[in-house]
């Protein structure tokens, strides 16, 4: 039997194994969580998770003072394997949470280039403090 066809006849050979390799980071992460946990790998209270994402992000912070690009990476992204492990915990899609603010930034950040353009200004010759301004606007105007 072939490696597919063991798998589809439920002989992965470990836990992590039915995980697809091309799968998307973010769903990766969560497939391989979701999975640890079905075989009691996980927290005994959700809540205890906060503890594990505040460590990770104080880890991100030293690394980037130190400005090393290869720790700091690895830093990233075990701060985000945390955040989306609380996710999982909370019965969250990390991933159509994230593409809900991708969308919502798009909608704000156009609104800001539509109004720049109505008063003839390129974004690139406003200042932060002006589009800011358009940001918030946009933010009570859009949500």
């Amino acid at each position: 039997m072939g490696t597919a066809e063991a798998e589809r006849a439920g002989g992965n050979k470990t836990v992590l194994s039915g995980v697809p390799d091309s799968l998307p980071s973010l769903i990766k992460a969560y497939r391989i969580q979701d999975k640890a946990r079905n075989v009691g790998f996980d927290w005994k209270q959700k809540e205890d998770v906060w503890e594990k994402v505040s460590e990770e992000l104080d880890e991100l912070k030293a690394e980037l003072k130190v400005e090393d690009m290869e720790k700091s990476t690895k830093e990233l992204g075990d701060f985000l394997f945390s955040v989306i492990n609380a996710a999982r915990l909370y019965h969250l899609n990390p991933d159509n949470a994230l593409e809900y603010t991708n969308q919502k930034f798009i909608k704000r950040f156009t609104h800001i280039e539509q109004r720049a353009s109505e008063t003839g200004k390129s974004l690139k010759d406003m200042t932060l403090g002006e589009m800011d301004e358009l940001w918030n606007e946009a933010k009570k105007l859009l949500g």
